[in-house]
């Protein structure tokens, strides 16, 4: 035991530790609350600024639920980006998706800094269907994006088809005046539609599998 924690400080330490190690990304406050059998959230809090005022950890003010792990140099061992989770997207048949603004989420999905790569303008859906089956995305995976509305033929793309009102997960491909939507399943045919139909969402970054 550090001599200068508690045993509570400790054990967070320890949590944090062994968390960060098995998933690559840190615990949410809740993570800890369960996982170190701690009464409330507010002791959570308490703990990690004791551990945050001796050096063990850091905490990133400006990244939801961030928290790193120092070693005796005060270099970083861990950070994770909280992704918000908006809702559901059809990889099969293209379903509603409300127009959620990335601040309005309560849901969120972790990623590390590596796989954020820097964006700072993620959102994250959850599939729904198998036509991206062959691209290793199936139904219930989650899908992270970046915020864009402009994209290169062939990207994966998340698209709002404005005369269903639906939004769809497909390969994006630009023919004349009209916009191909390709699945990677080869049961299932492309979406043809007017090239003004579409309007893109955002760029596929990585996708989370549902074990």
């Amino acid at each position: 035991m550090t001599d200068d924690l508690s045993p509570k400080q400790q054990a967070i330490l320890t949590f944090l530790e062994e968390f960060i190690t098995e998933r690559d990304y840190p615990p949410s406050i809740r993570d800890i609350l369960h996982g170190c059998s701690i009464s409330s959230t507010s002791v959570v809090d308490y703990n990690l600024k004791r551990l945050e005022e001796r050096g063990y950890i850091r905490r990133d003010r400006e990244v939801s639920r961030a928290i790193e792990l120092l070693n005796s140099q005060g270099v970083r061992r861990g950070r994770s980006v909280s992704v918000p989770l908006l809702g559901k997207i059809a990889a099969g048949t293209p379903i509603p998706v409300l127009p959620e603004t990335l601040s309005s989420a309560d849901e969120f999905v972790e990623l590390t800094a590596d796989q954020a790569g820097g964006r700072d303008r993620l959102f994250a859906l959850r599939v729904e269907g198998t036509s991206m089956i062959d691209a290793l995305i199936d139904d219930g995976d989650i899908v992270v994006f970046e915020a864009t509305q402009t994209c290169d033929d062939g990207d994966m793309v998340a698209v709002w088809l404005r005369d269903e009102e639906e939004t769809t997960l497909k390969h994006f491909y630009r023919e004349g005046d009209r916009v191909r939507l390709q699945p990677a399943n080869t049961t299932m045919d492309p979406i043809y539609t007017s090239a003004d139909n579409v309007a893109v969402q955002g760029r596929v970054v990585t996708a989370i599998r549902n074990l």
